[in-house]
């Protein structure tokens, strides 16, 4: 992960793009942390991104594995 400042990104935002597919790049201002350049290479990584970080997505799959460890799931063999 590489630290920028806020100012270096702002004059060089497509250099930091490109190397935001290779690692993320933290935000500084103040030298403190402000945000995270993620990048994405393709769709797939951006809607891989979007499911790992929605809140309703993540807790429907809690629900799911909490049904299922409570005896109330069916295997892929029983679904007809």
């Amino acid at each position: 992960m590489k630290k920028v400042p806020l100012s270096e990104i702002k004059d060089q935002l497509s250099k930091y793009l490109k190397l935001a597919n290779r690692e993320d790049i933290i935000i500084t201002k103040h030298g403190r942390p402000a945000g995270i350049l993620i990048g994405f290479s393709s769709e797939d990584d951006w809607l891989d991104y979007r499911l790992e970080h929605d809140a309703r997505f993540l807790r429907r799959i809690a629900e799911a594995r909490e049904s299922l460890r409570m005896g109330k799931g069916k295997r892929l063999e029983e679904i007809e």
